[in-house]
């Protein structure tokens, strides 16, 4: 059985590589700039969501200036866990959290939401691109578009976000079926979405080398010389830089 969940995340990365070019190469032109004109970059996702937003944050190979929005009671910490689920349909409390992280115009907000539909991940997006930041979402838009928003203005996080970054994924998220059991298992949404989501860095990073532009790239402590490396792009970058 597991034969079939490696088939399928194959042909989900096959879709994202064959359709997601041209968004992946937008995200970049935005993340590009941000880095150059000294803006901020964000990162932020509810419960399991919130994995690829850690998945980007202070991570060897990865773009030193991008930062995670923490929210109380949206992550796995909290008890019991289920509080999570009524959490992220709150309205309102995502406009709150992007105004307490300090997001301002010119910043860049990456926001991953798999199905879309809750009041969170709307409101903070609605609040970032009011301030003036540009919004990237992750999502599943065969999922959203399957469902209703839980927002008062009926809208999905791909209709009030900039750019859309589409993972690809079956309805539901989960994507070997069991034909016994009635129904699907095995998510689909964290592999292929970080996959795509270190994509978009190596493509912000190659476009910074080809303009002879030194990216801010960390290296694995673990490496001889990472500690004194990571050292010298935090401090050169830590204006940009907020989970110091």
């Amino acid at each position: 059985m597991y034969e079939k969940y490696f088939a399928r995340l194959k042909e989900i990365l096959l879709k994202i590589e064959d359709t997601q070019g041209p968004n992946i190469e937008a995200a970049a032109d935005v993340l590009v700039q941000a880095i150059r004109t000294g803006h901020c970059v964000y990162a932020f996702g509810c419960n399991h969501a919130n994995l690829l937003a850690k998945e980007l944050v202070y991570r060897t190979g990865g773009l030193a200036v991008i930062n995670t929005i923490e929210a109380p009671g949206l992550d796995f910490d909290v008890r019991p866990a289920t509080l999570t689920t009524d959490m992220e349909r709150l309205h309102d409390y995502g406009a709150i959290l992007v105004r307490a992280a300090g997001i301002k115009t010119g910043d860049v907000f990456i926001i991953h939401s798999e199905s879309g539909r809750n009041a969170v991940t709307v409101d903070a997006a609605r609040q970032a691109k009011e301030i003036g930041a540009t919004v990237i979402c992750l999502t599943n838009l065969d999922y959203s578009r399957s469902v209703s928003s839980r927002h008062a203005s009926g809208k999905r996080l791909f209709e009030v976000s900039d750019i859309v970054l589409d993972n690809c994924g079956d309805i539901g998220d989960t994507v070997v079926d069991i034909p016994e059991l009635g129904q699907k298992v095995a998510a689909s949404s964290t592999a292929a979405g970080a996959a795509l989501l270190q994509a978009l860095v190596a493509e912000v990073i190659a476009r910074m080398v080809a303009a002879n532009e030194l990216p801010p790239v960390f290296i694995s402590s673990n490496m001889e010389g990472g500690d004194e490396h990571n050292k010298k792009i935090m401090e050169q970058y830590k204006s940009q830089i907020k989970y110091l």
